[in-house]
């Protein structure tokens, strides 16, 4: 019995991990729908969503002060906490000072950076399936942003580019820190890199005169965004670290750039281009066959080493 459920296990962690991006999405056109509020506001009052939903589950499962724990909790605990806000504000800074188009492409090379910091970090083989997914989806992403680059305009801010380099480098760390314990609960990571991430955007928007009290609104958007979707996405890809390497756990969670249009589509009514449509059925592809194949071999894997 213990072994048929560690089978099990096994062999829904790829799911677990597509799932992770698809609930991040979710809260990506919370974002867009909150309109009313500048990215620094928002990002206050998410963190702030954030840190509540984490404290208040910690207090009933008898493990309060999560908060703390997350400074308090080893070198490596306050490593996860910086990687996870490199990855967040690069990508917000990124998305204010370049194209759209240009953070989403940059961004997505967190699977390219994640093969070289599970390599030598880590020491773990990568697959030549995992490479051959990589290649598929980058050129999917490549596909999907060409149609939307300004050639004119495109990498004009240079630091916007980079912050968005910085950001993609940020989540590949970030999962090779989780996957480097996969025992460890490393939930403080959320409210420890939302605590720093309001000091931050606190300095920020009062450096720019900004109110710290957008529309109530946006306010509810950006907590509920916290709340339910970064915390539900962050525990599901913490969850699937346990079984699955850091390259590809990095590949997996780039379903979150992919099903964004989508979703913008049913729930926006905003048309996706053709390019868009090309680029995300090969990303999907190449990210759902991987998955597919992870967990027959996976499965196999522990039929064998159970008999």
């Amino acid at each position: 019995m213990t072994t048929d459920r560690a089978t099990r296990s096994g062999a829904l962690a790829p799911l677990l991990a597509l799932s992770a991006g698809a609930v991040w999405s979710f809260g990506t056109i919370l974002a867009r729908i909150a309109d009313g509020a500048n990215a620094f506001q928002y990002l206050i009052w998410r963190s702030l969503g954030i840190i509540a939903v984490v404290e208040a589950w910690a207090l009933v499962s008898g493990r309060p002060q999560s908060t703390l724990r997350a400074f308090t909790s080893g070198r490596r605990m306050m490593a996860a906490n910086m990687a996870l806000l490199l990855a967040s504000i690069g990508f917000v800074y990124a998305v204010k000072t370049t194209t759209p188009a240009n953070a989403a492409f940059l961004g997505a090379t967190a699977p390219l950076f994640g093969v070289v910091v599970a390599r030598v970090f880590l020491g773990e083989r990568i697959a030549r399936r995992t490479y051959l997914t990589m290649t598929i989806a980058l050129i999917g992403l490549a596909i999907m942003v060409a149609g939307e680059l300004n050639v004119e305009g495109a990498g004009e801010d240079i630091l916007g580019d980079l912050a968005a380099l910085a950001s993609a480098a940020g989540f590949a760390f970030y999962a090779a820190i989780v996957r480097s314990a996969p025992e460890r609960d490393w939930t403080p990571v959320l409210p420890g890199y939302g605590a720093l991430m309001i000091v931050i955007c606190g300095v920020v928007t009062f450096s720019n005169g900004d109110t710290f009290v957008p529309p109530a609104p946006d306010i509810a958007l950006a907590v509920a965004h916290g709340a339910v979707f970064i915390v539900g996405g962050t525990l599901i890809f913490n969850r699937a670290s346990r079984k699955i390497p850091a390259a590809q756990m990095t590949v997996f969670a780039q379903t979150e750039l992919v099903l964004v249009p989508v979703w913008a589509f049913l729930l926006l009514s905003e048309r996706p281009s053709a390019s868009t449509l090309i680029g995300g059925t090969l990303i999907v592809l190449a990210v759902v066959g991987m998955a597919l194949l992870d967990v027959r071999d996976q499965a196999r894997a522990e039929v064998l080493t159970a008999v």
